[in-house]
């Protein structure tokens, strides 16, 4: 097991990790208004989700997930989830301040939003199981069932790197801001959790 096949799958969960989504987009509001901490920890929650879809797909529980009932609660409240978080963004943007109080936003409360949005997220169940069913497939076929565990592993190690990374981008970036900047990405941040909300409930209503 060479080092540089580790350091691939590392790199593998750190592009994973990467795409402008929901989770990233509450990552860089949350660590724009309150900082490293708060980003941090929205990463957290979305990780522990994606360890419990990673182990799921390791232990062949995706037939579960097949279920239309299931699919269509999870289009359905994942969209609310999203609005919801969305409207709070935009509604509070111009209370927002350069000193902007950390207590406004609990780290219990990132934590959730990171874990609720992933847990409850269509398109991160799809994408789990289509990339990385996948790169386990792949995995056992050249290296053996054996080296599964070890390769998951750097994948998430991937997604911790990841997840630092952003929050202290997030951090370096705020105070580089003024109020007005603030304000935008708020809305910004704001508006493209809506969008991505009113899409997952469309595809729930559709599946109806």
């Amino acid at each position: 097991m060479s080092i540089s096949i580790l350091a691939g799958y590392i790199i593998l969960g750190f592009t994973l990790a990467a795409p402008i989504g929901p989770v990233n987009s509450a990552r860089l509001d949350k660590g724009i208004k309150n900082g490293f901490w708060h980003a941090w920890i929205v990463g957290v929650g979305s990780m522990i989700a994606d360890a419990i879809f990673m182990f799921m797909v390791y232990l062949g529980m995706v037939q579960f997930l097949g279920i239309p009932i299931v699919q269509i609660f999870l289009w359905l409240f994942g969209g609310f989830i999203l609005i919801y978080s969305g409207f709070e963004s935009i509604k509070n943007a111009n209370s927002l301040s350069l000193s902007y109080s950390r207590k406004k936003d609990s780290l219990f409360k990132c934590f959730l939003t990171g874990f609720i949005m992933s847990i409850t997220s269509p398109l991160s169940i799809l994408f789990w199981l289509g990339i990385y069913g996948s790169v386990l497939a792949k995995t056992a076929q050249t290296n053996g069932k054996e080296s599964l565990l070890i390769y998951s592993g750097m994948i998430f190690l991937g997604l911790i790197f990841w997840d630092i990374f952003v929050a202290a981008l997030t951090t370096g970036f705020r105070r580089l801001l003024n109020l007005k900047t603030l304000i935008a990405i708020s809305i910004i941040s704001g508006m493209s959790l809506i969008i991505f909300g009113v899409y997952f409930g469309y595809q729930g209503i559709q599946a109806l």
